[in-house]
């Protein structure tokens, strides 16, 4: 019964100066929601970032040309041979591997033109990649081996080029080269940030006679089991310093001419950035919890000093000073509670606005909401308002009755 009547007096006394309140309020309002606005986008973007990924195969194993930990060095430095992959594909952790070439150039049916992304690969990058066809087939092994001018494309691209029309039989050209389209992948969506759905695929024997290239841009290989990608990365490393001539028992990245990536590295990375990303602009947004807070014993030291015959008469009829301390105080947490709790919502709000926006230009885009995140954020708020109320509600439950009554 104390309690609830203190609790009483305290809400009383923020809701007489609405105006006032609200004000006070905006601090921890700006605070809390940008930090759930920051933490929701992150976490929405991580998820964004390791769908992409995962959706090439949590089995999948990349190895790249250039060494160390940088980016790639493809079709600069690459001394990844069409031979790597058939010896990568041997080893007992592997279960296939493929060559893979990139060509840069525009794919043409009449006047119809398209800048696709062009992949050349041997059979078994469909069956790594579980990409299987809506119409036609894939090309197979014989095709691979007679370099067959033939390729397999997507379904967007299939639109594009051909609109209503059966894509099967038709001749494309990439560059001067002609090609019969044999198949039509079953649609793919987005996978790492690019359209798969509007590819070329080719044989890499055919790809290699057009472009010339003597290495391999990449080689994609599927491990035996997604149990021991990390035994799968071990054997490729090893194998590959043994046929590249290259001595490194201590492992220093920066020796070898490659670096091979699972898909399950690129996910932990990609969600330890993604984290650290969140959590500093989460940090950089949290200051504006301590500004709101400071603005809080600002306004409750004004209001101490207006109430002050308020004080001093409860004091008179018998309030102790534990009564006129936790007045304050409670005033103080209502206020960084309610103002987080409006944050709260503006930050979600302003989160599920902008996955709506978002999603027109990424698909995959979802809505997430990272609740550990804010049941902090309101949390702290609510701590912001104990922790800076209390010299306020100290110095009104010291004030002596008789000097309160007297001040004007």
């Amino acid at each position: 019964m104390y309690f609830k009547h203190t609790f009483r007096t305290a809400l009383r006394g923020i809701t007489t100066n609405k105006s006032r309140s609200l004000l006070t309020m905006l601090g921890i309002i700006i605070g809390v929601g940008s930090v759930v606005l920051m933490t929701s986008i992150g976490a929405s973007v991580e998820g964004l970032i390791l769908n992409q990924v995962s959706s090439i195969g949590a089995d999948t194993v990349v190895v790249i040309p250039g060494g160390g930990d940088g980016g790639p060095q493809i079709a600069f430095t690459s001394t990844l041979t069409f031979d790597d992959a058939d010896a990568i594909e041997e080893l007992p952790t592997v279960k296939s591997a493929s060559p893979i070439l990139m060509l840069n150039d525009s794919v043409s049916y009449g006047r119809e033109e398209e800048a696709p992304e062009i992949m050349a690969g041997n059979e078994s990058f469909f069956t790594s990649q579980s990409i299987d066809a809506a119409l036609g087939r894939l090309f197979d092994a014989s095709d691979v081996q007679a370099s067959k001018p033939v390729a397999v494309i997507g379904p967007d691209l299939a639109k594009n080029l051909f609109g209503d029309q059966d894509p099967l039989g038709k001749k494309i050209k990439i560059g001067n080269q002609s090609l019969t389209v044999i198949g039509v992948t079953e649609p793919l969506g987005s996978q790492a940030f690019q359209n798969a759905d509007e590819r070329v695929y080719l044989p890499f024997s055919t790809a290699k006679i057009m472009s010339g290239k003597k290495y391999a841009d990449i080689i994609m290989l599927q491990a035996a089991s997604d149990k021991e990608i990390d035994i799968t990365v071990a054997d490729v490393t090893s194998l590959l310093r043994q046929r590249h001539r290259i001595q490194n028992p201590e492992n220093d990245a920066d020796k070898d001419d490659f670096h091979v990536r699972s898909a399950a590295q690129a996910m932990d990375i990609l969600g330890t950035v993604t984290l650290s990303l969140t959590v500093f602009l989460s940090a950089i947004a949290g200051i504006s919890l301590v500004v709101g807070g400071i603005g809080i014993m600002n306004i409750m030291l004004v209001a101490v000093t207006e109430r002050t015959r308020e004080i001093g008469l409860r004091k008179a009829v018998g309030a102790k000073r534990r009564d006129i301390l936790l007045q304050f105080l409670i005033e103080a947490v209502l206020l960084t509670f309610f103002g987080g709790l409006i944050g709260m919502a503006m930050g979600l709000s302003i989160a599920l606005i902008a996955s709506f926006v978002v999603r027109n230009f990424l698909a995959d885009y979802a809505f997430h909401i990272s609740i550990p995140s804010t049941i902090l954020a309101i949390v702290v708020a609510a701590g912001t308002g104990l922790l800076f109320g209390i010299y306020p509600a100290n110095k009104a439950a010291a004030l002596r009755p008789i000097e309160a009554l007297r001040y004007e």
